[in-house]
């Protein structure tokens, strides 16, 4: 009792500086024992992925040696000192380090589900995996383990004579792959990829939410931030980034996440925020023009592409256009756009110079951007976030290539995490600042999510947008588009 007397009131005393080696998890347990910590001043671990975010680890023990610092003292003075040197210690103080007490509080508040719709959504995902393999078994002629790749590789391609990958040692890939590629040459090909999808959320997230959900009907996931070379948070034990939002099962799953009693979800969602990011680093005027008049950039993509006034763009060249918007930001070739939007290699590579062509700006700030990554051996956010890239100077092609991709895409995806996170950091601070109940919950790619009683719905929902889209002053706007529901599907 008198050492937890003695860390409280050292952890209080705002004239003494806290330097740590996880400030999340020292907020932890601040929060568990109602310590009202002040002068957190530096983070060793965060200060360490800035630094290196290509690492495999960052515990003290292992900075010591890496850094061949005598104390954890003067290893955090040389952290401190080589972040600003690399004018990353804004960064650093303003933005990751008041994060990590705004992911611990989400950690700790958790997400509500209804553990029952759960229960009841697995057993009908299970009695639509029986009809599937009673459908595949049928078209086989036979019974086998579908969960088999070698079972199920002696009757694709043995058996039904399919057009076969090189065969391997174990035997033939049937990887998502592989059954993509075969799309429409036998209809037993939809029905094992439909099993798959069914049986991967199953037993990923039925089976496995289930397991996780404490006493209190919450699911607690871990945000991790220092995990990515991007500076995106990542979510685990549970992963709750990976739920799929475009199908009708995704969405019922995310039903199943809700708000408590008298209490709603409000949901904030950035608006195609790494185009904007890119017309604003690109200064590419014609999207400019387009994002501040609020117009559909994927028409008018199309429309500049293709060669057709708006009102004439179909829906199905608006979903090419933005197959190739988005494309371009993570350095699509025309072999994978061909592939992804169904459309032979040249008309493929057609698409994306007639883009290129049409936005010059931005086909030179792909090339300004790989040539700096080269020069510099990184690439580099608008907010001074890193990531090396040697590969830019490996002598294997296949490394060079994927560097350049890395180096065009980092800075705008980087970019975007960076905003994301001034937001959280910003709406928690207002959220507190307030007197608000309400709390953030969940961050998930470009959505963030709060829970709030009833009464104070709207406000948040106001709070939200309005600390979104004032996280950065880019030539573009930021738009965020905000909505209050009962549960994650309808808010969303």
């Amino acid at each position: 009792m008198q050492f937890f007397i003695f860390c409280k009131a050292l952890l209080e005393d705002e004239a003494i500086a806290k330097y740590a080696s996880d400030t999340k998890s020292l907020w932890h347990f601040c929060f568990q024992n109602g310590i009202e910590a002040k002068n957190i001043a530096f983070d060793a671990a965060l200060a360490a992925y800035l630094l290196g975010p290509g690492a495999s680890g960052y515990d003290a023990a292992r900075l010591l040696r890496e850094y061949s610092c005598a104390d954890f003292a003067a290893l955090c003075k040389k952290l401190e000192q080589e972040l600003r040197e690399n004018g990353q210690y804004a960064l650093f103080s303003e933005v990751e380090l008041p994060l990590a007490r705004v992911l611990a509080g989400m950690e700790s508040a958790g997400v509500a589900v209804d553990a029952a719709r759960i229960e009841r959504f697995g057993q009908a995902l299970e009695t639509r995996m029986g009809e599937l393999v009673a459908e595949v078994t049928a078209y086989a002629g036979q019974s086998f383990n579908l969960n088999s790749p070698k079972q199920l590789g002696e009757i694709l391609f043995d058996k039904l004579g399919l057009r076969a990958p090189k065969k391997t040692k174990t035997g033939y890939s049937t990887n998502v792959e592989v059954l993509e590629s075969l799309r429409g040459e036998h209809p037993i090909i939809e029905g094992i990829l439909e099993y798959r999808t069914v049986s991967k959320l199953k037993s990923t997230y039925c089976d496995g939410l289930l397991k996780v959900v404490g006493a209190d009907g919450r699911i607690r996931s871990t945000l991790n931030q220092t995990e990515t070379r991007t500076g995106r948070i990542s979510s685990s034990e549970p992963n709750l980034q990976n739920i799929p939002i475009r199908t009708e099962l995704g969405r019922e799953l995310r039903r199943c996440f809700v708000a408590r009693p008298g209490w709603a979800l409000v949901d904030a969602d950035y608006s195609q925020i790494e185009l904007r990011v890119m017309a604003a680093m690109a200064g590419e005027e014609a999207m400019l023009r387009a994002f501040r008049a609020g117009e559909d950039i994927h028409t008018l993509t199309a429309s500049q592409v293709f060669g057709l006034p708006p009102a004439l763009v179909t829906p199905a060249l608006r979903t090419r256009a933005k197959a190739v918007n988005f494309g371009i930001l993570y350095g699509i070739g025309a072999f994978s756009l061909a592939k992804d939007i169904g459309v032979g290699f040249q008309e493929a590579r057609d698409y994306i110079e007639g883009y290129l062509d049409h936005y010059p700006n931005v086909r030179r700030t792909r090339a300004r951007l790989i040539e700096r990554a080269r020069e510099r051996g990184y690439a580099e956010t608008l907010f001074g976030r890193r990531r090396p890239l040697p590969e830019l100077g490996s002598s294997q092609r296949q490394l060079q290539e994927f560097g350049g991709r890395v180096a065009m895409n980092m800075p705008v995806q980087g970019t975007a995490a960076d905003i994301i996170k001034i937001a959280m950091v910003h709406a928690a601070d207002r959220l507190a600042r307030e007197g608000l109940r309400a709390q953030l919950i969940l961050q998930v790619h470009d959505e963030l999510i709060a829970e709030a009683p009833l009464e104070e719905a709207e406000t948040v929902a106001m709070l939200l947008k309005e600390e979104m889209e004032g996280a950065a002053a880019l030539s573009v706007p930021l738009v965020a588009e905000v909505h209050v529901a009962e549960n994650w599907d309808e808010a969303h």
